[in-house]
């Protein structure tokens, strides 16, 4: 009983950082961004 306690907190202790990461949609673009860019070919 112990042990399954135990390794289920470590599990979640594992896996709460992951839930926060990212985000929920795309990031806007600016609107006087110039990207992406066309940049000069050599």
């Amino acid at each position: 009983m112990t042990r399954r306690l135990l390794i289920l907190l470590l599990v979640l202790a594992m896996a709460a950082p992951l839930a926060a990461c990212g985000r929920k949609k795309a990031p806007a673009q600016p609107p006087s961004s110039d990207h992406p860019r066309k940049y000069p070919t050599q």
